[in-house]
């Protein structure tokens, strides 16, 4: 099956409820309609191992496990190692962002998200779906 804007799969992961669907207005405004949540990094990492997303859209500083964890637990599984990964931090912080380039990050957004911005990142990375 090839993957198109209404199969690929974009896991938002983000504690804040409202972030959440902010995120997720903004991907259905460009045509992407499967978009699950997970509240927290542990909840991702879960889903993402029974059934992995094709993107991870992931915020930061989350409880359980933040936003590097998860992307460092995501990197180590051989199903998941290649999956994007999107940061987004309201920190700013440079030495979070340098791990997360070690770690191998495809993008960072700083918070609050821009939709444009978002929509721009994913597009970068899915290229011309239909």
């Amino acid at each position: 099956m090839s993957l198109t804007k209404q199969t690929i799969k974009i896991l938002i992961v983000d504690d804040q409820t409202t972030s959440r669907l902010l995120m997720r207005d903004a991907l259905q405004q460009i045509g992407f309609a499967n978009i699950p949540f997970a509240k927290d990094g542990e909840e991702a990492l879960k889903m993402m191992m029974s059934s992995p997303a094709h993107i991870v859209v992931s915020d930061y500083n989350m409880p359980k496990l933040n936003g590097l964890q998860l992307l460092q637990a995501i990197r180590t599984y051989p199903a998941t190692r290649i999956t994007p990964f999107i940061l987004l931090t309201g920190s700013g912080d440079r030495e979070v962002l340098q791990r997360a380039i070690k770690l191998g990050v495809n993008n960072y957004l700083p918070k609050p998200v821009q939709p444009a911005a978002l929509q721009k990142a994913i597009q970068a990375v899915t290229g011309n779906l239909p």
